[in-house]
């Protein structure tokens, strides 16, 4: 067996599981992540498993209870669209109390992540996947809420941080966006604006979104480390959309901040072509849409900003980081006070 040895809890999670060492093949621990700790696991009859473990103390962001719940809850509506790439969930423990601690199994997916991919060697590459990535977002789009064991299918997140589904958009993103703005409170995190100044800014645009009536598969981490691209030049595919642990039920506009990260989806005709296949309708960049998407973006550079403090970057990183960040924070939150005073 070549492997470096398991970390615990890993070797009583695969012993739950019926798998022992003379079943391992391989075991490598997978870095990328500042969250969970993720080991990938080859077995010797060439089942290949990625188990993650979340880090054993309480210290975090308030949407950060019970992530592993997000992230089987994403794999799980997301099987009900049909030959995705995402990951099937092999087996879970929610329950951070047992004997294993909490945990997630789930299938490996192929490929790397795009943005270790040199696409000049096959230029025509990355506008085919850029479209066949907008299918995929499309038909996750497209899956409808369910009902869950924290009541009927709504909108927020799985893991209910925040309370049970919630009958309205503007009800769970409002509560998503104080609880992330009290964590800067809570932790002290430098922003750009005063918490209250952020909070009457969002406060005010709040009514576009009960535009949002459907609670939409929202991944809301579709960063390129997340995506996985499979195969050669010339014959590339999207081999696997990871790490769901962030999803929510809400509005499908959400998910275009992370997939042009700092910038604009609305000049990505490849990506918007695949999208309208997959969604079967096109997006149209509205007034609506383009104050929700300032919203969002908003909310996740908060949470980038803030989660500095509690993950203990040390102080070069964590500058780096609000360096990288804040301007963009303003610039959103500028957007949303110009749209709603317009």
């Amino acid at each position: 067996m070549s492997q470096q040895t398991p970390a615990a809890p890993l070797p009583l999670i695969l012993r739950t599981l019926g798998v022992t060492d003379r079943d391992l093949a391989v075991c490598t621990p997978l870095t990328g992540g500042t969250y969970n700790t993720v080991t990938r696991v080859t077995l010797t009859d060439g089942r290949d498993w990625v188990v993650k473990t979340p880090p054993p103390h309480s210290t975090g962001l308030r949407y950060e209870r019970d992530l592993l719940v997000n992230e089987v809850a994403f794999y799980t509506a997301a099987a009900r669209a049909g030959g995705l790439a995402v990951p099937r969930v092999v087996h879970s423990e929610p329950d951070p109390t047992a004997p294993t601690g909490a945990y997630l199994v789930m299938t490996a997916r192929p490929g790397r992540p795009w943005h270790e991919v040199d696409w000049s060697e096959a230029p025509h590459d990355e506008p085919r996947l850029r479209a066949e990535l907008g299918r995929i977002v499309g038909r996750l789009h497209a899956v409808p809420a369910v009902h869950t064991a924290t009541g009927p299918g709504g909108f927020g997140y799985p893991a209910a941080p925040f309370g049970p589904p919630a009958a309205t958009w503007r009800t769970a993103f409002t509560a998503m966006t104080e609880a992330v703005l009290a964590d800067a409170e809570t932790y002290r995190a430098p922003l750009p604006y005063p918490v209250d100044r952020i909070r009457t800014v969002l406060a005010r645009a709040a009514p576009v979104l009960d535009d949002v009536t459907r609670p939409a598969l929202v991944h809301f981490d579709l960063w390129q480390g997340n995506l996985l691209v499979a195969g050669e030049p010339d014959a590339r595919s999207i081999g696997g959309v990871i790490d769901g642990a962030r999803m929510f039920w809400g509005d499908p506009v959400a998910d275009f901040v992370s997939l042009a990260l700092f910038g604009e989806l609305e000049g990505d005709g490849d990506f918007l072509a695949g999208y309208a296949e997959g969604s079967g309708q096109a997006l149209e960049f509205s007034d609506s849409v383009r104050l929700r998407l300032a919203l969002y973006r908003s909310y996740l550079y908060l949470i980038m900003l803030v989660e500095t403090v509690p993950r203990g970057l040390g102080p070069e990183a964590a500058e780096e980081t609000r360096q990288l960040v804040a301007p963009h924070l303003v610039a959103a939150l500028d957007a949303v006070s110009r749209r709603t005073s317009a």
